[in-house]
């Protein structure tokens, strides 16, 4: 089973479980809960900036700024960073103690008391090698920019809302449309609280 990443390195997915034996995105409400929300959160973080580039620039950084190359933590706790801040933020996680952190939610803003109070990764402490295993193996997976589109798509999707007293935005099981019988409903009735 084959380790993915998608828009983003950091966040690995199992190949068969984001992608069809086409190569094609699988479908959303397919996929574990954990996979969608990485899915759908990816679509939210292309072209953020880097979170330590930011911390030492501030603002102005974020008009100039590259967008993020990495991911690192859970969704909506995540830490994005840029090539030449990756190895910061693994010396915080391995050396300091942020491993300990994992899926606590103080994790990113630890990372950033510890980047904002001027500690950064010794001289020559890089990443990790990053080795694709079996390339041949892989699906066809989409550029970057076919990604960004999709993961875009997938956060529309997660984003959609209904309108339940509009009959034209309520589908039936079989995806047609349901004729709803609104006379007599009385939607401005007040309930008693408890």
């Amino acid at each position: 089973m084959a380790k993915v990443s998608v828009g983003l390195r950091g966040w690995r997915f199992d190949e068969e479980e984001v992608f069809t034996d086409d190569g094609e995105w699988a479908p959303l409400d397919e996929m574990s809960d954990d996979t969608r929300n990485r899915i759908l959160r990816l679509g939210m973080l292309l072209d953020q900036p880097c979170d330590a580039c930011y911390l030492e620039h501030g603002e102005e950084y974020r008009k100039r700024a590259k967008a993020a190359a990495i991911v690192y933590g859970e969704p909506g706790d995540e830490v994005l960073l840029c090539e030449s801040h990756e190895s910061d933020f693994l010396y915080w996680f391995r050396e300091t103690g942020g491993s300990d952190l994992t899926g606590e939610e103080e994790f990113r803003d630890s990372f950033h008391e510890w980047f904002a109070a001027g500690n950064r990764a010794p001289e020559g402490y890089g990443p990790d090698e990053h080795i694709e295993e079996s390339p041949e193996s892989l699906p066809n997976l989409p550029t970057p920019e076919e990604a960004q589109r999709r993961l875009e798509e997938a956060a529309e999707y997660e984003e959609k809302r209904y309108d339940l007293r509009d009959p034209d935005q309520v589908d039936g099981d079989a995806g047609e449309e349901e004729d709803l019988d609104m006379e007599g409903l009385d939607l401005d009735t007040e309930y008693p609280s408890g």
